[in-house]
């Protein structure tokens, strides 16, 4: 059984345990993913968030879901593409790494990842995909309790470009 989905649509309308923010270092809301989680969730998890004192990149906090489907909402930092030369690799590793570590830690069977910083914080797409798919797989070999993870793409060109990625990367 694939344990893995990849789905277009908007990451705000999923019915699963735990959406993942993209955020930004101050939690507090922002463009993009991380400005549709907040508007969505409501004025709750702005409050909460400001309680957590930030997030450093490549580190994952967790928050209530408030006014969404999901009952959870983890809150990682993706790294800023600065050219490839300055860990951008390994800190998006361990967005999602983190971001499964508490999805485990409280029992959260279904979670949803956006393309976590090929946004404005401008990591080439086909390069985080890759990134994104292989550290989901290795982990998912390693803790069983986890049952879905669906990656979520808003534009039809990302999700065409990350369903052909994962089919080559199924294929190797």
């Amino acid at each position: 059984m694939n344990r893995i989905e990849i789905i277009q649509g908007d990451i705000t309308k999923l019915e699963v345990d735990a959406i993942v923010n993209a955020a930004n270092e101050s939690l507090l809301g922002g463009g993009g993913v991380d400005g549709a989680i907040h508007r969505t969730a409501g004025p709750k998890l702005l409050e909460e968030c400001r309680a957590l004192n930030g997030c450093k990149t490549g580190e994952a906090k967790i928050t209530k879901g408030y006014n969404l489907k999901a009952k959870f909402v983890i809150h990682t930092v993706g790294p800023i593409w600065r050219g490839g030369n300055n860990s951008e690799d390994e800190l998006l590793k361990s967005c999602y790494k983190k971001s499964m570590e508490l999805a485990e830690k409280n029992n959260i069977n279904s979670i949803a990842f956006p393309a976590i910083s090929t946004g404005v914080y401008e990591f080439p797409f086909d390069r985080a995909s890759k990134i994104a798919y292989q550290t989901i797989e290795e982990y998912l070999k390693k803790f069983p309790k986890i049952k879905t993870v669906i990656f979520v793409l808003f534009s039809n060109s990302d999700y065409k470009s990350f369903l052909e990625i994962s089919n080559q990367l199924e294929k190797q």
